[in-house]
């Protein structure tokens, strides 16, 4: 009859004796291929963790992970960016914005600058001032320095002061009013008087027909006769306008710096006290039909 002691006997005798445990095993000193203690180590092998490789042995080492490489060419973005800026030609140019009292001189350069329109009318007293800043090409920002001067300051003294090293001038009329179209002539010959170009020419000036969403009709068939009476008086283009509607505005305004660059060479230059005269180019003037609408 077989009993507990027989069956361990038994059972004892088909196991393996036990490995020495690995924590005994001296630092330092190598197992050989039959010893115990190797034996150990592989079947503790298998249940340990692969290592985690070094970073510089990883065949990753040396790659920039992709968000540091992103940022990495953003900032040479940035830093191209600030190089083309710092290559680009840079102009200033005043601009006057004259014409009668009420004619919305005020809202065109409201709407032009910043966007918005208010229908509650506040007459200029004296001149006011508005910045614009245009890229006007890859290689050219243009800084637009606006003078929006009181109607009632053409029976003063101060347009002469106003007017002093301005390159170009916007004359605005309301086409619902057709005395304000009649001063256009006036305030035409109060600018030649007193701001001319070396050549006896008058400074580039942009005529503007205002508040076209109220007067539709009224220079519907008018358009030859509007192409000849600024010809006729110097003004280098027309454009219906209307700073409620934001009509023309960009475009009329364009028009009038196209041919500021087209003739400018040198910086504005007082000759005579009382008629400034700024050096331009004569020979690089733009055709002026470009401009005219019809």
């Amino acid at each position: 009859m077989l009993t507990f002691t027989h069956i361990r006997t038994k059972l004892s005798g088909r196991l393996p004796s036990p490995s020495p445990s690995l924590l005994h095993l001296p630092a330092g000193l190598p197992a050989g291929p039959g010893d115990p203690a190797s034996v150990g180590r592989e079947r503790a092998s298998t249940f340990l963790p692969s290592p985690v490789p070094h970073p510089l042995s990883s065949p990753q080492a040396g790659r920039i992970p992709r968000a540091e490489h992103a940022i990495s060419l953003q900032g040479a973005a940035a830093a191209t960016g600030k190089m083309q800026k710092h290559n680009q030609k840079e102009h200033l140019y005043k601009l006057l914005v004259i014409g009668d009292l009420g004619v919305g001189k005020t809202s065109i350069i409201k709407r032009y600058v910043h966007q918005n329109f208010s229908p509650h009318y506040r007459a200029t007293i004296g001149v006011d001032f508005a910045l614009k800043v245009l890229n006007w090409d890859a290689e050219t920002v243009v800084r637009l320095q606006l003078w929006d001067i009181a109607g009632q300051e053409r029976f003063g003294n101060m347009t002469r002061v106003y007017y002093r090293e301005a390159m170009g001038a916007f004359i605005v009329f309301d086409v619902t009013r057709p005395a304000t179209f009649e001063a256009v002539t006036k305030w035409k010959e109060d600018l030649d008087s007193k701001l001319v170009l070396p050549n006896g020419k008058p400074v580039p000036a942009v005529l503007l027909a205002n508040k076209c969403d109220q007067g539709i009709d009224v220079l519907m068939n008018n358009g030859i006769k509007m192409d000849q009476f600024c010809k006729e008086n110097g003004f280098v283009g027309w454009f219906e306008t209307s700073a409620k509607e934001n009509i023309n505005i960009n475009e009329a305004s364009r028009c009038l710096v196209k041919h500021i660059i087209a003739s400018e060479s040198d910086p504005v230059q007082s000759v005579e006290p009382d008629i400034i005269k700024p050096h331009l180019n004569s020979s690089k003037i733009v055709s002026c039909s470009s401009c005219f609408k019809s």
